[in-house]
């Protein structure tokens, strides 16, 4: 894998490996938890981005996925809930030089933080926020969540709930999101690949996990990930690349009348011509949003980078409007200040 540097953040002068951020602490969520995965995936690629391993931070709200801070051997802060995206745009506007990383879930982010989760999106400060959405609440038992399916019967909805879910995606882009992406659990590949997009990525980036809780909504992502089904409903997006799927790369995705359309080559004078190229890049986000969008059954989910659209960030501007503040103001220094607008003498 190719190193890159932010201009901003120091490189380490020595290669790095995944045994310099795995921490010492007892990894206490459950066995066959998703969030392991994400874990392991963490320590694997941050070697690869190549920073010094003191300008890494992570920030947490509340939640199973809150717990990360302390099983990553870097500097964190856990927070409370529904505020680590508002504690780490203070860390990173106060300190430009750190690789900021976000940890929530899909309550934490999307339900009491959710106000904090749209302006850190919309402001576009350069931080990655890992969203592990597993469509429940985990550590307080199995209440519904925002991303919950219509219908879903758990402890706070005994007769399932009536109430309409977020899609993380269409959250993000209706924010002016500039990076969404989506990877799975149980594909530790395409989640380091990920992961390492999100790092380049100047400005907000969001990865949303699907991400199994095996005790409160085990399954919930089986008919997605199943070995029998999932070839057939879900689609990687590769940038450059026709939007193809199946098990023998045989259908794909159109655009028809301003609607995206799921095709087989061959059928109806079909040719791999025709379809779509992804273009994570464009910076109109009308195509963006509908892949986001694609639900099974009717089309394959959306995994990879989505979304990496480049516009100014909030903390260059920041800088930029300072340095241009200081280099046309009078006052130079304290003394300056101190002697400017009225004086007197007493």
């Amino acid at each position: 894998m190719i190193q890159f540097i932010d201009n901003t953040i120091e490189k380490s002068p020595y290669k790095l490996t995944k045994e310099d951020f795995v921490s010492d602490q007892m990894v206490k969520w459950c066995p066959g938890c998703g969030d392991h995965a994400i874990l392991r995936s963490v320590e694997k690629i941050f070697p690869e981005i190549g920073y010094k391993k003191e300008n890494f931070v992570f920030v947490s709200g509340i939640g199973c996925s809150s717990r990360f801070p302390y099983y990553v051997h870097t500097y964190g802060f856990h927070g409370i809930h529904g505020r680590a995206t508002a504690i780490a745009s203070g860390v990173k506007i106060a300190n430009p030089g750190l690789s900021v990383w976000i940890v929530t879930g899909d309550g934490d982010s999307m339900a009491i933080g959710g106000n904090h989760f749209i302006h850190i999106i919309r402001r576009n400060i350069d931080v990655n926020l890992l969203l592990f959405n597993n469509q429940i609440y985990g550590l307080t038992k199995g209440q519904y969540s925002p991303t919950s399916a219509l219908g879903a019967v758990t402890k706070t909805s005994p007769y399932g709930t009536i109430e309409h879910p977020f899609n993380p995606g269409e959250l993000v882009l209706g924010a002016s999101g500039t990076f969404f992406a989506r990877a799975v659990d149980i594909n530790p590949k395409l989640m380091t690949e990920i992961m390492f997009e999100a790092a380049k990525h100047d400005g907000t980036s969001v990865v949303e996990v699907l991400q199994n809780c095996v005790i409160f909504n085990d399954g919930t992502f089986d008919y997605l990930t199943a070995k029998e089904v999932r070839d057939d409903r879900l689609i990687i997006l590769k940038h450059g690349e026709p939007m193809l799927f199946g098990a023998n790369k045989d259908k794909g995705i159109i655009l028809r009348n301003t609607k995206l359309e799921v095709v087989k080559i061959g059928e109806n004078g079909i040719t791999v011509d025709d379809i779509l190229v992804h273009d994570q890049y464009s910076l109109d986000p009308g195509i963006h949003l509908m892949l986001a969008k694609m639900s099974a059954p009717n089309y394959p989910v959306a995994l990879g980078v989505i979304r990496s659209a480049k516009f100014p960030t909030y903390d260059d501007l920041m800088e930029e409007q300072i340095a241009s503040i200081k280099a046309s103001s009078k006052i130079k220094n304290m003394d300056d200040l101190l002697n400017s607008g009225e004086t007197w003498t007493i």
